[in-house]
């Protein structure tokens, strides 16, 4: 297990999504909320990233044809920045100490992303939550995550997913398939293991980047998985 302090946490915006097919389940949100506060209290410098897929999921929009890509893409950033004020809240309820800072400008909702502003506020032991994507349309926000944990110098990207790590294939179809404990980056590109989409994963293997896969689908997950108690695949450079 490689030593981490600081960590982009990347969350799934279907996460989000009540039984009932209502974009927001406010005890999915107060769970994650909580684990992220309990991994701040552990000691982590934590940065979120959060996408926008339980309110609309820009390229299928303009996949469609009714609309275009990049002003579907920008309706999934304003996604994006609802899901992550809905987090800075619960996150706050928790009591711990949130940020949001977005990469598209919405001054009087949230700050301006900038660099230097959000290596201060993590460095002091707040959550900043980073939303609004890249701020460029055709980039996903598992890019945004890489894009934004190199730009922070965070140790890793954690990708919480709805399985405990990578497997050789789907195990919720798939009965044989078996969990990697770690990879390499070129492990993972060889075997066409879907990780990441393709342009986030160059970016993490250009810059050496380590991602931690794991289910954070019960209490305490976060903490458990930064400090190697709970499964999980790492990826290495």
């Amino acid at each position: 297990m490689v030593p981490i302090k600081r960590v982009l946490v990347k969350l799934s915006g279907e996460a989000l999504i009540a039984s009932d097919g209502y974009w927001l389940n406010p005890a999915t949100l107060s769970r994650l909320a909580a684990d992220l506060a309990a991994a701040s209290h552990a000691g982590y410098e934590i940065a979120v990233v959060i996408g926008g897929g339980n309110i609309i999921r820009g390229a299928k929009v303009g996949a469609a044809g009714w609309i275009d890509r990049a002003t579907a893409d920008s309706m999934g950033m304003l996604a994006t920045i609802m899901n992550s004020i809905a987090l800075e809240g619960a996150i706050e309820a928790q009591g711990a100490s949130a940020r949001t800072l977005s990469a598209v400008a919405v001054p009087t909702i949230c700050e301006t992303y900038a660099r230097q502003l959000a290596s201060h506020l993590i460095s002091k032991k707040r959550i900043v939550v980073l939303a609004g994507g890249t701020g460029s349309p055709f980039f996903t926000t598992d890019t945004a995550a890489v894009l934004r944990a190199v730009e922070l110098k965070c140790d890793a990207v954690l990708k919480a997913t709805q399985v405990d790590g990578v497997y050789t294939a789907d195990p919720n179809k798939d009965p044989t398939a078996t969990r990697f404990d770690t990879l390499t980056h070129d492990e993972a590109i060889a075997r066409d293991l879907k990780i990441m989409d393709t342009a986030a994963f160059a970016l993490a293997r250009e810059n050496r980047l380590n991602i931690l896969v794991g289910s954070a689908h019960h209490d305490g997950a976060i903490t458990a998985i930064l400090r190697g108690e709970a499964k999980s695949t790492l990826v290495t450079p």
